[in-house]
């Protein structure tokens, strides 16, 4: 119900401010640049006006912007500009309906623990921070707290911030965790040394952020993005040292129609490689304590067939 009045909030102050913003002035909004671009696919053409406003991923990291990037920024300043200039007259409203929101959100939420391996695991807030505290406890809830990641602290620093996927060493010894500084789902994929606090120098770019650890707690497994259609696609083996282009691929999906990724199984004693489409599903498996062996097809694959595997 909490969540839901929020959202009323949120809809409500929407409308009031779209409602002011018919009175301002009469200031007009910038006009982008229209250069046709023709697209095919599956045999159909479209035009698109504004395909000029695409940048690569090398164009937004880049510390001096080419020419073809700073028209794009231009633009963008320029929409924003607008939008400061007609609701300008409305910031007092946009705070009070802000603090109206925020009020309403319990400022140190913690998540229900979970048991896993002689943990106990859960993550909280801590009022006046905006990012999640993940924790652990051996045994016993009564046991020492064990901050194993700060996100308050990682994300100093970055306009935007994210890690997910956080996924322990069979051992307990070590985390691995998927990080988003742009705020596109690309992960960089680190580890942690639970024990002493340190990063290891393993670093692998263009991921899902998720993963599973093999029983020999030095192999990673890992699923890489497509670069232009951002969809999942290959599941590589990484042991830990190696550098990430020496990795091996254990897996290629060649039908963009099919999402992948890999996980361990709850019994932790297989690695599980799962892909699925709209009607039909598919795993591959491998017996987590043979890192380095073929997976083999749990059932050949079916246009309309979907299902679900665990081992317990």
């Amino acid at each position: 119900m909490k969540h839901l009045t929020i959202y009323v909030l949120f809809l409500t102050g929407m409308m009031i401010l779209a409602s002011c913003n018919e009175k301002t002035s009469t200031m007009q909004a910038p006009d982008a640049e229209k250069k046709p671009k023709k697209l095919t696919a599956h045999g159909d053409t479209r035009i698109d006006n504004y395909y000029w406003m695409r940048l690569s991923d090398e164009q937004k990291h880049a510390e001096n912007p080419d020419a073809h990037t700073q028209q794009v920024l231009d633009y963008l300043k320029a929409e924003n500009a607008y939008t400061e200039a007609k609701l300008k007259h409305t910031e007092d409203l946009q705070e009070k309906l802000f603090n109206e929101i925020v009020g309403r959100l319990k400022k140190d939420e913690a998540s229900v623990p979970y048991f896993k391996n002689g943990y106990w695991y859960y993550r909280r807030y801590e009022e006046g921070k905006e990012y999640p505290i993940y924790c652990r406890k051996a045994k016993s809830l009564e046991a020492t707290e064990e901050i194993m990641l700060d996100v308050n602290k990682l994300a100093k620093g970055h306009d935007y911030y994210s890690a997910v996927g956080l996924e322990v060493s069979p051992d307990n010894k070590l985390l691995a965790f998927g990080e988003d500084t742009l705020s596109r789902r690309i992960y960089t994929i680190r580890f942690l040394n639970l024990e002493t606090g340190e990063f290891l120098d393993d670093e692998i770019e263009n991921t899902t952020s998720s993963g599973a650890w093999a029983n020999d707690n030095k192999t990673y497994f890992y699923t890489t993005k497509n670069k232009t259609t951002l969809l999942s696609e290959k599941i590589f083996r990484h042991k830990l040292g190696n550098p990430p282009n020496a990795d091996q691929m254990v897996y290629h999906e060649k039908d963009p129609s099919y999402y992948i990724g890999v996980h361990k199984s709850r019994s932790e004693e297989y690695v599980i490689i799962f892909e699925s489409s709209t009607l039909s599903s598919d795993y591959h498996i491998l017996k987590a304590d043979n890192p380095t062996g073929e997976f083999k097809r749990f059932t050949p694959r079916e246009e309309v067939h979907e299902y679900e595997i665990e081992h317990y």
